[in-house]
């Protein structure tokens, strides 16, 4: 191995360490206030006996792709469910998010093409635009106003298209998705919409901000996670059946890929099963998210108004979004922060960019319907007890007031 190539790489860790963004794998202690499994199915009783029945009857791989041997009746059959939860023709199946989201953005989006994109997309969503070969152009997070101008004046000869998340995954706030559906439809832009963390919980049934703003002719595909408040694993993207054949013969990571475990099937229709028998679970959820708001603004840790007031949007349900983040600013103090937590018993963890931009490192806290008020009151009495005893710079209390 050339010893160039070793001594650069340690060149770039050493950068790395510097800026205190060094990552390190830490296994689940304490109470989780940082994991996705916001509806408690992962360690759910019938989650756990479908998949292992799953497997007495799959096996534990699917040994190919699905245009190979790799296909399975219970892969039709989970699409066709998930399809009609979300209430359209068809679903397709992907091992994870992040190749759901490369294989759908270039798979459509073509040379002469225009994607307007979130600044705080998520990155699966900014490397399948990137891959693509259309022109991106970013507009400031939940900005319709610059949106509007930008669609409206640019020009070009191919299909425009808008990539945002629903609920963003760092900052927990929510797309004015219903101003985005009308001005898609009067510009024949074509909306593609990130579900990933409000899949399972929002909605009158649950499957979603589309079906809670009522937008879904409008949307041309959405993206939807399995692996986050269903408990399992996988996504499914759901559109038109034009659509979704189309991904079959195209989306590189679909054809190119191991299909999932077939057991997984299984797993997430117990999940869909416990969402529709269940509702009091997102009930509930919703409860805790706006205690632990309501919480963290009365002892001073967070003004959570100043997200809706930033993104000129002013529903109330961003306030009670079950993501929250506190933001500290400085990355090293984050850490430091999250790690006196961890030693208190709070499973609490820092993001860092480039996850999210410069100087807005954050602890990224998660609720789930595992926790209780009592706890999350604790949380934030230990939480302003450890903001009192670190030495805060200005700069890190001002970034902390605007979170």
């Amino acid at each position: 191995m050339s010893q160039e190539l070793e001594k650069r790489t340690k060149k770039h860790l050493q950068e790395i360490e510097s800026n205190g963004l060094r990552r390190v794998l830490h296994e689940p202690h304490g109470v989780d206030l940082s994991s996705n499994d916001y509806l408690c199915l992962s360690q759910h009783p019938r989650l756990k006996q479908a998949m292992v029945e799953g497997v007495k009857a799959e096996g534990c791989g699917a040994t190919a792709s699905r245009l190979l041997r790799g296909e399975r009746e219970c892969f039709a059959e989970i699409e066709k469910r998930f399809a009609h939860f979300k209430e359209t023709e068809s679903a397709l199946f992907f091992g994870s998010g992040y190749a759901a989201n490369m294989g759908l953005l270039t798979t459509f989006l073509q040379e002469g093409d225009l994607v307007f994109t979130d600044e705080l997309n998520h990155a699966s969503l900014i490397d399948g635009i990137r891959l693509s070969k259309a022109k991106r152009v970013i507009f400031p997070h939940n900005n319709f106003a610059v949106l509007k101008n930008l669609i409206e004046s640019t020009a070009r000869e191919g299909q425009k298209f808008l990539v945002t998340e629903s609920l963003f995954s760092m900052d927990g706030d929510v797309a004015p998705l219903d101003k985005y559906a009308k001005l898609c439809r009067e510009t024949n832009t074509a909306l593609i919409v990130d579900e990933a963390h409000a899949v399972g919980i929002y909605g009158k049934k649950g499957s979603g901000f589309i079906e809670e703003f009522g937008i879904r002719e409008d949307v041309f595909l959405s993206m939807n996670t399995c692996g986050k408040a269903l408990g399992v694993s996988g996504a499914f993207v759901c559109g038109k059946a034009w659509a979704i054949d189309y991904l079959i013969q195209r989306a590189r990571s679909f054809i190119f890929s191991t299909a999932p475990p077939p057991a997984v099937c299984a797993a997430i229709n117990a999940a869909l099963d416990l969402i529709e028998e269940e509702p009091e679970r997102r009930e509930r959820l919703l409860t805790l998210s706006k205690f632990l708001h309501e919480c963290l603004c009365e002892n001073g840790i967070q003004n959570s108004k100043f997200k809706i007031q930033n993104s000129k949007w002013e529903n109330p349900q961003s306030e009670e979004s079950h993501i929250v983040p506190i933001i500290i600013g400085e990355s090293e103090k984050a850490v430091a922060i999250a790690a006196h937590l961890q030693a208190e018993g709070f499973d609490v963890r820092a993001v860092r960019p480039p996850t999210v931009p410069k100087g807005t490192a954050r602890l990224r806290v998660s609720l789930n319907v595992g926790v209780d008020e009592n706890l999350l009151s604790e949380f934030v009495n230990r939480l302003k007890m450890v903001l009192d005893e670190i030495d805060m710079t200005p700069k890190s209390k001002e970034a902390m007031s605007l979170s």
